[in-house]
């Protein structure tokens, strides 16, 4: 059990998630002002958003462990790591954080506050792609800690990073930055129609990395 109490650790949670997405809506917004490249655009967003994450995790990480993701919040669920009574408060305040960082973002920007994203992504492939994404997540989340702790916050800001690429989705990897994303009509934006899909596969991805590194890492 952490010795930090819940409603800090739950303002920890909101707080970072807030700002990891205000990074990756605001990135991409300027990203897309700059360039009308869409490849120049995306790497102007990738590059943020890795680096917000290494910074993020290393100072939150000591207080909430750093989730700002329920589907990670999930896994650690499924772990024990997290106890489920916790789950929801915890999903709660990342989407909420996630949701305000966004209109942050907007603020920043001129834009209208409250916006519903046109973007469309859905199918099968953009589906499996957040499986890839979100069981690659947590796996280097749970092979990190069981290997390199210390290097936790680089692993996972390179991994997003690397995965923005590979993935034909772009890696959302995160069901609060997936819903905070909906409201936002911007460069990385998702329409709201197209998150149960998004949200089921990266739960799905979670749960599986889990299972997976539960065998791959258990000790003999």
């Amino acid at each position: 059990m952490s010795a930090i109490d819940l409603p800090r650790r739950l303002a920890a949670e909101a707080f970072g998630t807030g700002l990891l997405v205000c990074t990756v809506v605001g990135s991409g917004i300027m990203a897309d002002k700059l360039s009308d490249d869409v490849a120049v655009s995306l790497l102007g967003n990738t590059i943020p958003t890795g680096a917000i994450l290494v910074v993020l995790i290393t100072i939150l990480g000591p207080l909430s462990g750093a989730h700002f993701n329920p589907a990670v919040s999930l896994g650690f669920a499924i772990r024990r790591d997290l106890p489920w009574k916790e789950l929801l408060p915890y999903v709660v305040a990342q989407v909420s954080g996630g949701i305000i960082g966004t209109f942050a973002a907007h603020l920043m920007f001129e834009l209208d506050v409250v916006q519903a994203s046109q973007t469309v992504r859905t199918g099968g492939a953009q589906w499996f792609a957040e499986w890839v994404a979100t069981f690659g997540l947590m796996a280097v989340i749970l092979g990190g800690i069981r290997h390199a702790a210390h290097a936790v916050p680089w692993l996972v800001g390179l991994y997003i990073t690397a995965a923005y690429w590979f993935t034909a989705s772009t890696s959302f990897a995160n069901p609060a930055v997936a819903i905070s994303r909906g409201f936002t009509d911007t460069f990385s934006g998702i329409r709201p129609a197209d998150l149960p899909g998004f949200i089921t596969a990266e739960c799905i991805g979670a749960a599986c990395a889990v299972a997976f590194m539960g065998w791959l890492l258990k000790r003999n």
